[in-house]
């Protein structure tokens, strides 16, 4: 090796290294342009690197942010700082960007700083899905003493009303009809809030979600979201998702059904996608080891959006903004994606709410015959 070629091969070496970091990293020159940026960090910027070295740092950024007090801080300090729960969030980067940063000088570059991002969003949302399965176990026993201990009782009413609705005139058996039609809304609720306590290990398999969304999009086309446009964009490579299809099917018929119930009667769109992302695992009980969650499904809508108070108790079981709603179908929803080992998150701007779930693929040799059958699916378009 040539000493002009030894400079080539260490930056080479340099960044082959700094792109194999699974964090944005950045260095600002000390006119705080960007002149160096990793892949991660042009994912996180959503700009490729030379679109990146044309900005200054405060140009991406909200004004104000702690991030350029941090920058500054490291000019006339030059020291190492570390900042946790950081956020960076603006139209730009996004919703909820919250990161840790790690803010360092350049001792061979004076006047250059490096920033390694650590984004915390992902841990906040496994957090947040631990909270929502802890709520829904305890639905789990509130249920099974409902199912015992007022659904007895109920049907001993029910059927007293019956016996004294044989000798009553009209006035008086509207009342009787009163009392039966109640009871049997309350055994209805109860019946619902049973699904909570069914700990049956799931019959999972290889499951085509493609087809089950298409299913779910016909069902929702000829009934409550006739109104609706439908666009998708789906990863025609995915695999198959380790999962049970007739849960999958009423997730998605409950996450479509709720979408179009925000929009309403008005014109609106609902956006089906899927995608492959690696990198995602998650400690599932019961598991001796951590399960990848490589698969992306996306369920998003033009609605008005969710209430900043509503969102961190919007899977809790009785949390509903429906009149009539009982607040019981996204509790369920999270129920079951956790029994998958799943993660599901909401993100909701104003004509933009985003139900964003991710599962484990099918990981097993060969499929069997009725999956072998199959053939790939290659649909990207809207309708």
């Amino acid at each position: 090796m040539t000493a002009s070629e030894k400079p080539v091969l260490e930056d080479r070496l340099a960044g082959m290294v700094l792109n194999s970091i699974r964090h944005p990293v950045i260095m600002l020159d000390e006119a705080g342009h960007i002149s160096y940026a990793n892949a991660d960090a042009e994912a996180f910027f959503r700009s490729s690197a030379s679109i990146l070295s044309r900005n200054t740092l405060d140009m991406l950024l909200p004004f104000g942010s702690p991030l350029l007090a941090l920058v500054k801080q490291v000019r006339e300090n030059p020291s190492p700082v570390n900042e946790y729960r950081v956020d960076v969030s603006s139209p730009r980067l996004g919703q909820d960007r919250i990161v840790d940063l790690y803010v360092t000088p350049v001792s061979e570059s004076p006047g250059s700083i490096v920033i390694l991002f650590k984004e915390r969003s992902m841990a906040e949302k496994l957090d947040r899905q631990m909270t929502h399965r802890g709520a829904a176990r305890s639905v789990t026993g509130l249920a099974s003493m409902l199912a015992h201990e007022i659904k007895n009782p109920l049907s001993g009413i029910r059927g007293a009303a019956q016996l004294l609705e044989t000798g009553l005139n009209d006035d008086d058996r509207a009342l009787t009809r009163l009392i039966t039609d109640e009871t049997d809304r309350i055994v209805s609720l109860v019946d619902r809030m049973e699904v909570f306590s069914d700990e049956r290990p799931i019959e999972r398999e290889a499951v085509n979600i493609h087809v089950v969304l298409d299913h779910v999009k016909a069902i929702a086309k000829n009934g409550f979201a006739s109104h609706i446009k439908f666009h998708e964009d789906y990863d025609p490579s995915l695999p198959y998702v380790f999962a049970n299809r007739d849960q999958l099917v009423q997730i998605f018929l409950n996450l479509v059904k709720n979408a179009a119930e925000s929009i309403g009667h008005e014109p609106g769109e609902i956006t089906l996608s899927t995608a492959f992302r690696p990198g995602i695992r998650l400690s599932v009980p019961g598991m001796r080891n951590r399960v990848s969650l490589p698969l992306e499904f996306i369920v998003q809508d033009t609605g008005p959006g969710v209430s900043p108070d509503i969102m961190p108790h919007l899977f809790d079981p009785f949390v509903t903004t429906k009149p009539n709603g009982s607040g019981l179908g996204l509790a369920l929803v999270a129920k079951i994606v956790g029994d998958h080992g799943g993660v599901i998150e909401c993100d909701s701007v104003p004509r933009k709410t985003t139900f964003r779930i991710l599962m484990p693929a099918w990981q097993s040799g060969p499929l069997d015959d009725e999956h072998a059958d199959e053939k790939p699916y290659s649909k990207k378009a809207g309708s």
